[in-house]
């Protein structure tokens, strides 16, 4: 089965191994609830704080970036970071 938004999904792969020091505990969960495409996002414990970035900053920007491609998908995005 193929994801409801591989632009968004492909977008939130590269940020998130981006920013993290273990690129390859990278792992992304995409829930499909109507118009809402749900992502959750796992990473290393140790890269816990840098994907959330100072008073969430960096989560926020990646939260951001993501609705946008999402919309080229025709779709609404949630991104949460699950531990």
């Amino acid at each position: 089965m193929s994801s409801p938004a591989p632009t968004a999904e492909s977008v939130l792969t590269h940020l998130c191994k981006s920013v993290v020091t273990e690129p390859e505990s990278v792992s992304i969960d995409v829930v499909e609830d109507g118009e809402l495409v749900r992502m959750n996002v796992s990473v290393a414990p140790d890269d816990m704080g840098r994907i959330i970035g100072r008073r969430g900053r960096v989560a926020s920007a990646i939260r951001t970036v993501v609705n946008a491609a999402a919309s080229k998908d025709g779709v609404s995005a949630k991104v949460e970071f699950v531990e």
